[in-house]
């Protein structure tokens, strides 16, 4: 469910028009914004009103659904089951499933019954706000099962997915937002001094699609332009390097997929912390700036060993068993929650 559909629409406007029109015009801002409201020690009037606003909204659903269990995979809703469970005695369990590698104050309520984050920074972060030891899971960022590596060759799967098996292969992604600049990541590519081609998922956005193609058009490097795919996890096992914008679940997805990382152009915010995290462990670099792409690449696809450290980092960070772990700790936390009720 969409929890914004439940909120206020000054709500939902202020959330995603206000934040793809900050992060794209004034990203220093947001910045500051988003630092300030991490260092806040109290939940400030307007994200107050908003959640009990919600938490009103929601009534009527919870009610026809009486769920066993309230899963917020962002911190909006996270904070309107907080107050849903604080104004009402019949609530179910609330667990918040943290899709980043860091964690935001936002997150961060007293009456959540389990978090589920990434890494033991995380668990360190929350425990410091005073959030109970028994009520963390350190079990990873839930993906699909597929993003594992299968007995499939490379070769078998290029010729599959009908890729060249004689060039480097780079996987373009921009998230579902469309705010990372593929047009020019892909137009970067074509100075790599390496036998290459590309294949660049568009997503949903009809315009960014036809965009890439015409770029696709300029370049003498094969592209293969994809629109939105529910294979992807295919596309990053056969490719030899992903250039993506960090978001927290696609990056989650390329660590149990063991692709090295090219983080292009984080977001401010939780974007930026992601690819600190990310290349600090060794299983990414980053870059602000287009245009460097192409030594990144160079550096990457001419230096085996590098390559070879990239993916074993990637192993120690991936999570690939994160979604049956969470899956049997919210059966149980149901489990409990009925034992306590009879």
């Amino acid at each position: 469910m969409d929890s914004y559909r439940y909120a206020a629409l000054v709500v939902s406007r202020v959330v995603s028009d206000g934040y793809l029109r900050m992060v794209k015009t004034i990203p220093q801002m947001y910045r500051y914004i988003y630092d300030r409201a991490e260092r806040a020690t109290e939940v400030g009037r307007f994200r107050a009103w908003a959640h009990e606003f919600t938490a009103d909204n929601l009534r009527p659903l919870m009610l026809r659904e009486r769920p066993d269990a309230v899963v917020c995979t962002h911190a909006f809703p996270c904070g309107a089951m907080a107050e849903y469970k604080r104004r009402f005695s019949d609530a179910p369990p609330v667990v918040a499933i943290v899709t980043d590698f860091a964690v935001h104050g936002f997150w961060i309520h007293r009456n959540i019954d389990r978090y589920v984050v990434a890494t033991d920074a995380m668990r360190d972060s929350l425990l410091s706000r005073h959030v109970r030891t028994e009520a963390i899971a350190v079990s990873g960022i839930p993906v699909r099962p597929e993003f594992a590596r299968s007995q499939e060759s490379r070769d078998a799967l290029r010729e599959r997915l009908d890729l060249p098996r004689d060039r480097y292969v780079a996987l373009l992604m921009g998230g579902g937002l469309g705010i990372a600049p593929l047009e020019s990541m892909l137009c970067a590519l074509d100075s790599v001094r390496a036998p290459l081609a590309a294949v660049v998922v568009a997503g949903k956005n009809a315009r960014i699609g036809r965009r890439l193609t015409d770029a696709a058009e300029s370049v003498r490097l094969p592209v293969r332009v994809l629109r939105f795919v529910d294979n992807v996890y295919d596309y990053m096992h056969a490719a030899d390097v992903l250039v993506t914008k960090p978001g927290g679940l696609s990056t989650a997805e390329a660590l149990v997929a063991q692709v090295p990382l090219v983080l292009c152009k984080p977001l401010p915010g939780q974007e930026e912390r992601n690819a600190r995290v990310l290349v600090e462990a060794g299983a990414a670099v980053r870059t602000s700036e287009t245009s460097e792409l192409p030594a990144m690449l160079e550096a990457i696809f001419g230096d085996k060993d590098r390559r070879e450290k990239m993916i074993a980092a990637a192993r120690r960070l991936a999570r690939p068993n994160a979604a049956s772990e969470a899956a049997l700790m919210i059966t149980r936390l149901v489990q409990t929650d009925k034992e306590v009720v009879a």
